[in-house]
Order: structure tokens, then C-alpha cells, then sequence
């Protein structure tokens, strides 16, 4: 996946969320997708046949709908000189607005990994499926845990621990039954073991196997000794995922509950990845909260004041994060105040409401999305943003329990 800009990521999963939302009241929402090889009089020609087409059908309204969302992509197209190196991506049509309203929706959008097809789609809602799988996390890594008890089998599917399959063993524990010689004990024991290896192999291989080779990134293996290094040195694991062993970490745990074990231990072969560094933040902060240093920072007016001294080293930014900074004003007194409205299902929720003076209706004169504007904040000061998931727990904390948005402080502000 091509490295895309962590707030260009967060702007443009904001915009597909959007899209999403947006309905048409027939087959008259169009989505083309252009790639950087297709002429532009190639794509002219294709919608002029389109437009003649729409004459065909026999709704009116959505054939006037339909000729209008073209007439719109065949304007926007004699203004492009030349097709991005990613290509581009048009949005148009007539979508429901509520209240028995309708309006035009127009965007256009260039993606963060290149079209491969060009594509004309026609429907009642907007095709984003292409778009939608480019800001996808898609690493995977295998993750094998076992000793002579058990194994379990899962993956780390970009952010997500997913458990595939639990194995129990036959292997006899080491006390032999009477009447068997020590030599005869033992031998039977390795050969459970070496079934067992085996059992826990083809799962390996059944599971991994079926990705594609560059989408596995790796494979770690846990849990305790000696079990998981005869695994891994007996040649158990298909030869093209042996080749894909990144390592062999001591894990207390061989259920599921040792995934996360594993996972950090595995630290610093997988710092480079977005979870590492994420709950490394996390801890960072929960610790700098446990100690009461005062070096962090929560609450939207709190961070704002750190920000603009200059005091925040790391601004922590749940990915979940919907909100806007919306200014107020009674046009009849003048009375003017600010609040944030946050975001639910890609709607925001309305602020309007009544001056607390005059009692007159208030109107939005204004509004800034809170993560835009605290990102700009960040860069005047040199401030590292980390854009934190909730799919793990300390995660979710972010953004259950400090609305989203908290901050490492390089020192004690008292603010």
C-alpha cells in the first residue's frame, strides 16, 4: 500500500464516510473512475453515449437527473489538462437532502493509490468499494502460539487480533504410567509431540496459506520452550511460510490471551507498524497520568491553550473523531459564542438554538473541523500527531473517556 499522509488519510476516509451517507431517490448517482492512462476525449466520447442513453429511461425525473449529473462530469472534464499520476475520481449526482429536498452533490477526489480500471457506475448510491479498500489496512501477520498442552492459531489483520483456531494436544505429561519403561514412556511422548507439530502445521497452512503472498508479511511464533523451537526448527510449516518466520518469542500465555503477548515482545521486528507505535503512545500517556506529572493534556479548551504555547510534544487524535467547532451569532443583538458538535453516523449533530439574550434565533456563521484545525495548530509547533484506533483498548479509552482528543506535554503547563 502506497504511504499516504496520516491527516490526508483521516480527510479522505471523512470524505468516503460521507459519500456513504449520500443516497439518490433512483439509478442516478454516478461514480467514474479515471486512470492516468485513459485519454480524456476517450472519456468525453463515452459520457456524450451516456447522456443519449439517459433519454431511454423511463422515469423523467431521473433522466433529467442523470443527463444533469453528465452535463456536470462533461464540464468539470474540459477543465482537466491532464489525468493525475493516481488518476482521479468523480462523485455526481442528485441525492435526498431530507424534508423532501434534493440537491446536486459534486466531488472530486484524487485517490491515494492509482486507479487500475476505468469504471462508469450508475446507481442509487455511490460506488466507493475501490476507493474504501486503498485507506484499508492491509498487512497481515500470522501468529502461532503453543507448548505441549495446546496452540492456538491467529492473525494481526492491520490493527486487529483475529483468533483462528484452538488445538488441544494428546502429548502425556511426563510422569509414565506403571508398567511402561522410561524408554518406552518416552518414546511414545515424542511421538505425540511430533503429531501434535504436525496437527498444528496443516492449521498454519490452512489458514495462511490462503493469502496472498505479498499480503503476509510475516509469521510470528510464541509460547513456551522448547516446544515452539523444535516447531519452528522441524520443518513443520509449509516452506513458504517457514521462510516467512520473523521470530520465536517467550509468551506466558498459549490461548488467545497470549496474542498480545506476543505482540509486543515481537516489539522491535514490528515497530514499524502502526500498532506498535500507537499503544507505545498510549502507555506513554496513561503512565504521564498515573504518576501525575502533569505532562498531559485532555479536554478540547485545555489542549487548545497548550497548543498555542507551544507546550504539547505528541497530540493524540482518536481516528473515530467527528467533531466541528461551529461559531454562533444572534443577527438581532449580535451575541456571538462558539461550541463543538460532534458527529454521529457521518450527520452532524445540529447546534442551532436561541440566544441566551435576546431570545432570537441563532445562525452558523461559521465552522471548523476540530481535527484540520488542531492539526494546524500541531505543525505551527513542531508537534508530532498520532492518529490512535480504537481497536484496542487503550484506544477506545481515547475516545470513550477524553472525547477523542489528549496530549504528551514536553512539560508541566498547569493548564
Amino acid at each position: 500500500m502506497a504511504e499516504y499522509c496520516t491527516y490526508e488519510k483521516y480527510v479522505f476516509k471523512k470524505k468516503l464516510e460521507t459519500l456513504r451517507s449520500k443516497s439518490g431517490r433512483g439509478t442516478e448517482l454516478i461514480s467514474l473512475y479515471v486512470p492516468s492512462d485513459k485519454q480524456i476525449s476517450d472519456v468525453a466520447n463515452h459520457l456524450r453515449e451516456e447522456h443519449e442513453q439517459a433519454l431511454n429511461i423511463k422515469s423523467k425525473l431521473t433522466s433529467n437527473n442523470v443527463r444533469g449529473a453528465l452535463d456536470s462530469l462533461m464540464a468539470k472534464l474540459r477543465h482537466l489538462n491532464k489525468i493525475p499520476e493516481n488518476g482521479i475520481v468523480y462523485f455526481t449526482g442528485t441525492v435526498d437532502t431530507g424534508a423532501n429536498r434534493t440537491g446536486l452533490e459534486n466531488e472530486v477526489l484524487i485517490p491515494p493509490e492509482p486507479v487500475s480500471h476505468y469504471i462508469y457506475h450508475c446507481d442509487s448510491v455511490f460506488y466507493l468499494e475501490p476507493l474504501e479498500e486503498m485507506v484499508k489496512e492491509c498487512s497481515t501477520y500470522g501468529l502461532i502460539l503453543l507448548d505441549f498442552r495446546e496452540a492456538t492459531i491467529g492473525m494481526l489483520v492491520g490493527k486487529q487480533i483475529e483468533v483462528i483456531k484452538h488445538l488441544h494436544s494428546t502429548v502425556p505429561g511426563k510422569q509414565r504410567k506403571g508398567g511402561q519403561s522410561a524408554h518406552r514412556f518416552e518414546q511414545l511422548r515424542r511421538i505425540a509431540i511430533h503429531d501434535f507439530y504436525k496437527r498444528i502445521g496443516d492449521a498454519a497452512s490452512e489458514a495462511f496459506l490462503e493469502l496472498e503472498p505479498a499480503e503476509l508479511k510475516g509469521i510470528l511464533i510464541g509460547g513456551h520452550s522448547p516446544a515452539k523451537e523444535e516447531f519452528s526448527e522441524g520443518e513443520f510449516l509449509h516452506y513458504e511460510l517457514q521462510k516467512k518466520v520473523l521470530g520465536l518469542f517467550d509468551t506466558g500465555y498459549t490461548d488467545e490471551s497470549g496474542f498480545s503477548e506476543l505482540i509486543n515482545a515481537a516489539e522491535e521486528i514490528l515497530q514499524g507498524i502502526d500498532l506498535i507505535k500507537q499503544k507505545k503512545d498510549m502507555e506513554i500517556f496513561f503512565k504521564e497520568i498515573a504518576t501525575e506529572s502533569g505532562k498531559v493534556s485532555y479536554g478540547e479548551d485545555n489542549l487548545r491553550a497548550n497548543l498555542e504555547i507551544k507546550a504539547v510534544d505528541v497530540l493524540l487524535l482518536s481516528e473515530d473523531l467527528r467533531a466541528e467547532r461551529v461559531t454562533l451569532k444572534c443577527s438581532v443583538c449580535g451575541y456571538e459564542y462558539k461550541r463543538t458538535r460532534k458527529w454521529k453516523n457521518s450527520e452532524a449533530v445540529p447546534a442551532a438554538g436561541n440566544c441566551p439574550e435576546c431570545g432570537s434565533a441563532l445562525e452558523v456563521t461559521d465552522v471548523i473541523d476540530i481535527v484540520g484545525e488542531f492539526s494546524e495548530l500541531a505543525d505551527k509547533g513542531n508537534v508530532r500527531i498520532a492518529f490512535i484506533s480504537t481497536d484496542f483498548d487503550e484506544g477506545s479509552q481515547l475516545m470513550i473517556a477524553f472525547g477523542g482528543i489528549a496530549a504528551i506535554l514536553r512539560y508541566s503547563t498547569g493548564v
